[in-house]
């Protein structure tokens, strides 16, 4: 029997898809572990219930066993677009929208989409779903959340484009996490299930490494229960009887002011920003300290806001000040934003950099009093 519980019908008294649809997300660690196959069950359990479900896009990877639980489901046809010389299958938000059922399946959340699409990442064809009422059951592994890419960098060794803003996964109604030991999908990958011979010897060599796997499987559960836990404060039964948020009291309301610099360490910066202000349920603020000597800088400025619209993804307030001395800005801003927690990065002092006084985050360390300053060294070797 599914636990799946589907919360999509509309109330009797508003009007028809006058809501917005609720997002069930089931999360992984790893190709294999069995997302899109219980995500499929699920369908199916609703489907027998008389729900109104349609496929929207799956991915079938070869795998007989998830195909087989496509059976019965009605299926949207997919949309082809030529690049290059090839053809691809993409999801055709248009045609779900015009069939307007009241629950949509949609494999592979962090996909990119073809060149020349209506919208980039297939996150945001979803987006499109849930603003039309329609409840979405999607998918990923833990390496696709945003927030994660450094440290997910840091457990593979390898560099995840495909990434899923934080903010949205926080959206999801529901999250549901498909577990399997790591000898378990090990298994599965020599006996063929997950990849084609050929394929699954590479993963094995890579990323399906025991160590790696023990790693991804560790983080994902502990996301997980993060989820649970930011949900079940939000829904304490306190917060229902009372008709407003249950939040523990705490002194002082956690914020953190991430402060922006050119540098490549910016955008992890911004990723650990986010995932702490999760953590801490803190408000978080980007902060750019512009002058006219930065705006000169061409390159700077470019990246600047590079820094600035990747933060807005994230949904973390972006402020610009002007001043040449960047630290003092800073300073009077946390003082008059109650400020609790500063994230700088900078890059290694060399014994004979005599400019080393002047840099801002020192300045910082050295002169701003009751907040909490967290510096990450920037490792990129200096000349």
């Amino acid at each position: 029997m599914s636990s799946f519980t589907h919360t999509g019908d509309p109330n009797p008294r508003e009007p028809a898809r006058a809501r917005r649809g609720r997002l069930h997300l089931y999360l992984g660690y790893a190709a294999g572990v069995g997302k899109t196959y219980r995500m499929l069950e699920d369908a199916q359990e609703l489907s027998r219930q008389g729900k109104d479900i349609v496929v929207g896009y799956f991915e079938p990877h070869g795998r007989k066993d998830t195909i087989a639980r496509t059976v019965g489901l009605e299926m949207i046809p997919t949309r082809s677009t030529t690049v290059a010389g090839a053809v691809f299958q993409e999801m055709d938000t248009d045609a779900i929208l015009q069939r307007n059922p009241a629950i949509c399946i949609v494999d592979e959340l962090a996909h990119t989409n073809v060149p020349g699409s209506a919208r980039a990442k297939r996150w945001e064809d979803e987006q499109v779903l849930l603003d039309a009422g329609i409840d979405v059951m999607s998918n990923m592994n833990i390496q696709h959340l945003e927030s994660l890419n450094d440290h997910i960098f840091r457990i593979t060794g390898i560099r995840v484009r495909e990434t899923v803003p934080d903010w949205f996964i926080k959206s999801a109604s529901e999250v549901i996490m498909v577990d399997a030991t790591t000898n378990a999908l090990m298994n599965r990958l020599r006996r063929g299930v997950i990849y084609a011979p050929e394929k699954a010897q590479r993963a094995l060599e890579n990323f399906f490494k025991e160590s790696t796997l023990s790693a991804l499987r560790e983080l994902a559960l502990r996301q997980a229960a993060h989820e649970l836990e930011s949900r079940e404060a939000v829904e304490s039964p306190g917060a229902r009887e009372h008709g407003h948020v249950s939040v523990t009291a705490h002194p002082r309301r956690d914020r953190i002011l991430i402060f922006l610099t050119p540098g490549p360490s910016t955008a992890m910066l911004i990723r650990r920003g986010r995932r702490m202000a999760d953590y801490l349920e803190a408000d978080c603020f980007a902060v750019w300290v512009s002058s006219q000597r930065r705006r000169d800088d061409t390159r700077a400025r470019e990246e600047m806001e590079k820094h600035l619209n990747f933060a807005r993804n994230l949904h973390i307030e972006t402020r610009v000040l002007e001043g040449a001395d960047a630290a003092g800005k800073i300073i009077d801003f946390t003082h008059r934003n109650q400020i609790t927690h500063i994230l700088a990065a900078r890059p290694p002092i060399r014994p004979w950099d005599h400019l080393a006084t002047a840099d801002p985050v020192l300045q910082l360390v050295e002169k701003a009093r009751d907040v909490r300053i967290i510096v990450v060294a920037d490792r990129r070797k200096r000349s």
